[in-house]
């Protein structure tokens, strides 16, 4: 596995992922709930629960399962649906006045909009890892080493198939918030998070 061409590409994609999905946004929020800035709260907080989909990926990867490369792929479709989803948070972050913290969130939700949707369209000629045979093969591999690593950080005595099943478990709830967001809170409040607030 060490002559894949595109091996570090994807260890720089892990890493961008770590700082715009991770880092900015835990800065974001609280910076938020410092300035007691209720809307980009509100949005932070919609964004740390439809992101949470790629902690839950990583879980998944962990033992190798198919569905976590779909996930992974999910959740960079995901996120920038829920950046800009919400039709009363979006006027009241623009009617802010441009002090540095809309100007931050602003620029964050740009960026990791751009980084989300080229991610995913660089992953797509992976999807063979999803639906194909090549699952055990190099090319899907590599995208299992930053899992694995941190589970050699984080996880060290726990199996590669327990982690995957806390994941299983995540994405369960996952898909069942997801379906609740869906059925009930879509159809009755359609796009504003007054009931989030």
């Amino acid at each position: 596995m060490g002559d894949l061409w595109f091996r570090p590409l994807v260890w720089a994609d892990y890493r961008l992922a770590v700082l715009f999905t991770v880092i900015l946004p835990l800065v974001l929020l609280l910076w938020s709930l410092i300035r007691n800035a209720i809307a980009m709260q509100s949005l932070m907080l919609v964004y740390w629960r439809v992101a949470s989909l790629l902690a839950i990926s990583v879980y998944l990867l962990i033992p190798g399962w198919r569905i976590g490369f779909l996930t992974g792929l999910l959740a960079r479709i995901f996120i920038p649906i829920s950046l800009w989803f919400w039709v009363d948070l979006n006027e009241e972050i623009d009617d802010q006045p441009p002090r540095p913290l809309k100007l931050a969130l602003t620029a964050w939700r740009w960026a990791v909009t751009l980084y989300c949707l080229l991610g995913a369209a660089i992953t797509l000629p992976f999807a063979n890892c999803i639906f194909g045979s090549e699952l055990a093969s190099p090319y899907c591999q590599v995208w299992r080493e930053a899992p694995l690593l941190y589970k050699q950080m984080l996880h060290p005595n726990q199996t590669p198939g327990f982690l995957g099943f806390i994941g299983g478990i995540g994405l369960f709830f996952y898909g069942l918030s997801l379906l609740y967001f869906l059925v009930f809170r879509l159809t009755k409040s359609g796009r504003t998070a007054l009931e989030d607030r």
